[in-house]
């Protein structure tokens, strides 16, 4: 990988790429350093590490608060970071499977995707406006937002607050899309990789600390440091080899006669992915288990033992087991639901008969249908696992071991995932180049 991006420097254009695109890191990481005014930055600080000694680290604050690089917790420009974008991108990816109108634009080449792109844009704006003033009233019953005796003045705070936030929501995503024109690609997943490096330091606090214990008389950190470290590598490793797994589905092309020719008569594969769903269901997942962590920590404020509604709430919290069973059990759930919509076996068959095609030893038809759902289905229950796996481990080792483990199985999958399709785009970029080079 260093070697790739090595090369690329050598390459005027790919170089310009890079370094657009490091600027564009750049201003984001400013963006999440700016503070919106109105806003008590050492109360929030308070209440944010008041929230964090209580445990509530399943709530979709610390969802969001990783998603924009820890600007969410100090309620900065860009405190909504990414998240409704990816909200609205997943809205209407599922509204393209219920609505004609949107299945009509995704067909329809890049004129149907442009117009799918502003409809997302309108729809992260819709949703920035939303969550923001959600963001607002929970900054003001925490008691962070300064207030004033006139009554028009905390009206002009309040929509001055929210549109600051909406419009970081909105220049995030100008961001991510420039990275997309201007720079190497991937923008939105290279600016949410971003946020997640920013919480490297935290990390490294956590280790500094466990050094401290262990040499203070506890002496299991001795043993924690390595292990974890050694875990890291490992969970590093699983996601390299299942990200380029896949599983080739041979297919056989026809001969026919086209002009004076033969043609066709060739053999090639269809490619499944093991993990088609990507980082997705983890996602849809994680915004699903988090809801009731946070109304826990919004209404519920009893901590009495043997009670009712501590027992109810109890369950989800995010350090206990049966957290982590109905956290697996959602993103298998959620991939098979993901893998649906993506992909129909009833439109691969048709376009393996349109293309005179057709699988060894499966008729067309029915059976070719039949077989193909089987191993998506198939391949989806092993990817499924996988993407489960890696995301409730550190869960269970909390648990058990009663040490939080700061940077999750989640945000692993996405560092690495990212960085993996971020070099495979540059080296596609800089074969292309080798091409054109060849050709003129």
């Amino acid at each position: 990988m260093i070697q790739t991006i090595r090369n690329a420097f050598t390459i005027p254009d790919l170089r310009r790429k890079l370094l657009y695109t490091i600027l564009i890191v750049f201003i984001f990481r400013i963006g999440t350093a700016i503070p919106v005014p109105f806003i008590d930055s050492e109360l929030l600080k308070s209440a944010m590490a008041g929230i964090t000694d209580t445990g509530d680290n399943g709530n979709i604050i610390s969802y969001l608060n990783m998603l924009s690089g820890r600007a969410f917790e100090n309620a900065t420009l860009f405190a909504m970071g990414i998240g409704p974008y990816i909200t609205a991108q997943i809205i209407i990816q599922l509204l393209t499977v219920a609505i004609p109108y949107l299945e009509r634009l995704a067909k329809e080449g890049g004129e149907g995707r442009k117009k799918l792109n502003n409809i997302t844009r309108a729809t992260t704006v819709g949703l920035g406006i939303f969550q923001g003033a959600m963001y607002y009233l929970m900054l003001k019953s925490w008691n962070v937002v300064r207030t004033y005796d006139t009554q028009w003045v905390n009206i002009f705070v309040t929509v001055f607050v929210v549109t600051c936030f909406c419009a970081g929501t909105a220049l995030v995503m100008w961001l991510g899309e420039q990275i997309n024109k201007k720079g190497i690609g991937n923008g939105i997943s290279i600016l949410l990789f971003t946020g997640i490096v920013a919480s490297g330091p935290k990390v490294f606090n956590t280790f500094r600390l466990w050094w401290e214990m262990a040499r203070e008389g506890s002496t299991q950190f001795y043993f924690v440091i390595p292990a974890v470290c050694i875990a890291f590598l490992a969970i590093i490793w699983f996601i390299v080899f299942m990200q380029d797994s896949e599983r080739r589905v041979p297919v056989q092309y026809a001969k026919r006669v086209q002009g004076r020719k033969m043609v066709g008569g060739q053999k090639s594969y269809i490619p499944v992915k093991v993990n088609m769903s990507g980082v997705m269901p983890i996602i849809f997942a994680s915004s699903i288990i988090s809801i009731p962590p946070t109304v826990k920590m919004l209404v519920y404020r009893g901590n009495t033992p043997n009670t009712f509604w501590y027992k109810v709430w109890s369950i989800f919290d995010s350090n206990s087991l049966l957290y982590a069973f109905i956290y697996f059990l959602l993103i298998i759930a959620f991939a098979y639901f993901y893998v649906t919509i993506q992909y129909n076996p009833i439109e691969i068959a048709n376009n393996l008969h349109k293309n005179n095609g057709a699988i060894p030893g499966i008729r067309p038809g029915k059976n070719t249908i039949a077989y193909l759902a089987k191993i998506i289905n198939r391949i989806t229950l092993i990817g499924a696992l996988f993407l489960s796996v890696i995301a409730v481990v550190p869960i269970v080792i909390s648990a058990i071991t009663k040490i939080s483990i700061s940077f999750g199985g989640t945000s692993v999958l996405i560092l690495v995932g990212v960085a993996l399709e971020t070099v495979s785009q540059i080296e596609s970029q800089m074969l292309m180049r080798h091409y054109k080079g060849f050709l003129e």
